[in-house]
């Protein structure tokens, strides 16, 4: 894949095959498809992808931290602080697969389970899944409440909970890519970024504004770039 825009040849003392060595060429078949089989291309692309997913970790921090708070406050509003006790709230197996790790890890560290310690150790994938259409009624009577009264989608109307959970899917799959060091530039970047934005925004446009300010990825994503094609990876999903 030539002529992407916005890379530089990487350098070191020993030279493309033994990074590829320490690697391992396994982690690096993906970057080697898309450089037409050039390591040292590969490697530029590996660089560009480490990059751009440590951009990515900025506003992808603040709509995991913002979202599972805004929709605490919200669920603990209307149902109190430890709603996820409520037998009738979490209707989804491994959800409360997970808030059990959540607890029994607080035991290991020997830490009281109180509600705040116990939402910030569930994963995004738990409050992801709160979106569902099984919450559907959920969502009506109190989770909506989580966004902000002047969250509008790009028409300008109101947002309904398959709307955020179709967005709030994509940008867990893309984290989870992130979070594994898993190749991520067959992904639209540009678009989901903007996504992420979008979201955090919904959810408090003061915290979309922060990132705005203190994220790299309009500087580290190189102006015109586009999606390479997919090398036909399974998705990471889990977290």
């Amino acid at each position: 894949m030539k002529g992407t825009p916005g890379l530089q040849a990487v350098s070191t003392p020993e030279g493309p095959a033994a990074l590829e060595a320490v690697l391992s060429p396994e982690r690096l078949v993906t970057y080697r498809i898309w450089a037409d089989g050039d390591v040292a291309r590969a490697l530029d692309l590996y660089a560009l992808n480490a990059a751009v997913s440590e951009a990515l970790y900025t506003p992808l921090q603040m709509l995991e931290v913002a979202m599972r708070n805004r929709f605490h406050q919200a669920l603990a509003a209307a149902h109190g602080p430890a709603w996820f006790d409520d037998g009738g709230i979490l209707v989804v197996r491994h959800q409360r697969e997970q808030l059990a790790k959540a607890r029994q890890q607080l035991a290991r560290d020997r830490k009281a389970p109180t509600a705040s310690r116990i939402v910030a150790e569930l994963p995004l994938g738990f409050w992801t899944a709160l979106l569902n259409r099984d919450y559907e009624v959920l969502w009506r009577r109190s989770l909506r409440f989580a966004l902000d009264p002047s969250a509008r989608d790009e028409h300008g109307q109101g947002l309904s909970r398959a709307k955020l959970a179709t967005a709030a899917t994509q940008i867990r799959k893309l984290r989870n890519r992130v979070a594994h060091h898993e190749p991520v530039l067959h992904w639209d970047l540009a678009r989901h970024h903007a996504m992420i934005l979008a979201v955090t925004g919904w959810l408090s446009p003061h915290a979309a504004a922060w990132t705005r300010q203190h994220e790299r990825v309009p500087a580290v994503l190189p102006k015109g770039f586009a999606p390479l094609p997919s090398p036909g990876m399974p998705e990471v999903d889990g977290a």
